[in-house]
């Protein structure tokens, strides 16, 4: 089993189904004892911001804000420097513990030693 994962979610409300499960799956591997690193990119980037994850609607899913909660708590959770920029997200915007970074970042996790990359 991989030591570390990095999950990119790169859907939001536009693709809910693929959003929960990268969500869900995070959210698991923390809970498992992983190091989780989950990247929001695309439409998922809103959910860098207060209170975006409360709008989030999928039936018989968890829900996105206690998805998001457990995360933060026991992984990182990083918004896409881009994505930020092109939705006019700034560092002062976003919850506290997300940080805002780029693919240079991404890559670099990616690539660590023992550790799985995920894209959704």
């Amino acid at each position: 089993m991989a030591k570390k994962l990095v999950i990119k979610v790169t859907a939001g409300a536009d693709a809910p189904e693929r959003c929960s499960q990268a969500f869900t799956v995070a959210a698991v591997a923390v809970a498992s004892g992983v190091d989780v690193s989950l990247w929001l990119t695309g439409e998922s980037a809103w959910f860098a911001l207060p209170g975006r994850a409360a709008e989030f609607e999928l039936p018989h899913a968890a829900p996105l804000p206690d998805l998001l909660d457990s995360l933060l708590a026991g992984g990182r959770v990083t918004l896409c420097t881009q994505c930020a920029a092109r939705r006019d997200i700034t560092e002062k915007d976003v919850i506290e513990g997300v940080r805002i970074a780029g693919a240079q970042v991404f890559v670099q996790e990616a690539l660590g030693e023992d550790t799985q990359a995920l894209v959704y």
